[in-house]
């Protein structure tokens, strides 16, 4: 008697191909996920495929070539609907929600809500059908309460209770922690650990190793639009999948260079003293010396964002006193801050860092060309050799430094805010979240940026959210907690685990 068939995969992609243009986005890309209720995790470096492979999966475009294969059945989306329609449903990287409208209208946008026979809407059936949804995901919040009182995870909360209100058998995530703490992260996790045993499988996609590897049961690598390695979780480690994304052996960041900055008997780049602002910074010290890369650490609210924003004058300082280069500073806007030579990285680089419909080239020389007239969009034709010599310094992937920023992968995006900086002759670095949203290959390529500026005799302060990276890349932590300073530490002497105590105000 012959064994019975083995049950097909629950899906499959199979030698997908896509370009646009002249770019080979997919060159036979593969993905399985085996049975119901997996979590398969995806990574790969900025511009390996993924955006498209998902694009693809959730019908919002067509691929040249290959096959979709669900429950052993090849199909063909035409539109996100049908995707849909088959159980597959796509959670973005940027909140799709309304803000103004309730949980529970959020949940059921597109005319799904209960009617009443002749018209309108039955809210109170409208509601305790959210309430049913929100239940499958161990939620209890109010379903006429507004989405905008809501946390960042709480929102992405809703955006899953609405995909699982669409009937989701497969869902997909697409960098769900990159805006989120390490509470809301564990909160999202319990939420997607949970479909497990409601046979939803889950599309886990990130750039942070450790997720995948805590959460995941399956993982896909795409490097240059192919899958270069897939297997259980099990036979993965950091190294395995750095190399494979970067086809090396993977060396992660790096080693943090070795340096005693400070001690040159030169005084400190940037000294600050005292300082508050807008009562979420209180009687802060800071000291970096030139050479020197300063972390600073903390939970979300503790004012290391608040703290770059006040060194750069876009908040208003209540005391304290900053001196850059043993003369006093008293920061009144930005255009003072970068006449003294400090820069400043803001957090979103979408919206606060770059001007995306503007070209690679006018990005990179919009601070050294500052004062330069406005009347019209300045001539980047004089600076063309010096922003080539940019673009080849900071690894810069484009097809030319005229095309759109915005046409760029997330990691050469972040390289091409962080190099404005740099090309400006910035002396002092003000950096929030250098690396956030970016892969680990891109994130080891800022490291060395950061290492080499400040070989080169920059004072950088940067805050992460992420202790690794921080011990990883600074010479010294700073702790805040509650907007104060609580520790002043040497990175290579401390450890994750004591700048989270001091960080969560435990000593």
């Amino acid at each position: 008697m012959s064994a019975p068939a083995a049950a097909p995969s629950q899906l499959r992609l199979q030698e997908v191909h896509k370009r646009f243009g002249g770019v080979h986005a997919l060159r036979g890309a593969e993905l399985t996920i085996r049975r119901p209720g997996t979590v398969h995790g995806l990574i790969g470096a900025n511009g390996s495929g993924k955006s498209t492979l998902l694009s693809i999966l959730s019908g919002q475009l067509r691929p040249d070539a290959g096959a979709i294969v669900l429950d052993g059945k090849e199909i063909a989306f035409g539109a996100p609907a049908a995707a849909v329609a088959r159980g597959i449903v796509m959670v973005s990287q940027e909140t799709a929600l309304a803000p103004d409208l309730s949980v529970a209208e959020n949940i059921f946008l597109g005319g799904r809500m209960a009617r009443r026979r002749l018209r309108g809407v039955q809210w109170a059936t409208t509601r305790a059908q959210a309430v049913e949804a929100l239940a499958r995901l161990e939620l209890d919040y109010d379903p006429s309460l507004p989405v905008r009182r809501l946390r960042p995870d709480q929102q992405q909360m809703v955006e899953i209770a609405r995909a699982l209100s669409l009937d989701a058998r497969i869902l997909i995530l697409d960098e769900p922690t990159s805006s989120l703490t390490d509470d809301e992260t564990g909160a999202l996790f319990r939420a997607i650990s949970s479909l497990r045993s409601q046979s939803v499988s889950t599309l886990f996609v990130s750039h942070r190793l450790d997720e995948l590897l805590d959460l995941c049961d399956e993982l896909t690598i795409l490097r240059d639009g192919r899958s270069v390695d897939a297997g259980p979780i099990e036979d993965f480690d950091a190294h395995r999948i750095v190399g494979a994304m970067i086809g090396g052996t993977g060396t992660g960041t790096g080693a943090r260079t070795s340096r005693s900055p400070g001690t040159s008997g030169a005084g400190p780049a940037l000294r600050v003293r005292g300082l508050s602002a807008s009562g979420l910074v209180h009687d802060v010290d800071v000291d970096v010396h030139p050479g020197e890369i300063v972390g600073l650490a903390g939970m979300v609210g503790a004012g290391r964002g608040e703290l770059l924003e006040a060194l750069f004058g876009v908040r208003a300082l209540t005391g304290g006193t900053i001196e850059v280069a043993s003369q006093k500073f008293e920061p009144g806007d930005p255009r003072e801050a970068i006449a003294r030579g400090l820069g400043y990285l803001p957090p979103d680089r979408k919206t606060q860092g770059l001007v995306a419909q503007r070209s690679v080239a006018e990005n990179l020389t919009m601070v050294a060309t500052h004062t330069r007239g406005r009347l019209r969009a300045p001539s980047t034709s004089p600076d063309s050799k010096m922003v080539g010599e940019a673009v080849a310094a900071l690894g810069i992937r484009s097809e030319s430094p005229d095309v759109p920023v915005a046409t760029l992968s997330g990691g050469n995006q972040q390289k091409v805010a962080l190099g404005k900086w740099i090309l400006a002759g910035s002396r002092i670095m003000l950096l929030d979240q250098p690396t956030r949203g970016v892969d680990v290959a891109a994130k080891a390529e800022i490291h060395t940026l950061l290492r080499k500026s400040a070989a080169e005799g920059a004072a950088i302060l940067v805050s992460s959210a992420e202790t690794g990276e921080l011990l990883d890349l600074c010479d010294r932590v700073l702790v805040l907690f509650r907007g104060r300073l609580v520790a002043s530490l040497t990175a290579a002497e401390t450890s994750e685990d004591a700048v989270a105590h001091l960080a969560g105000g435990r000593t």
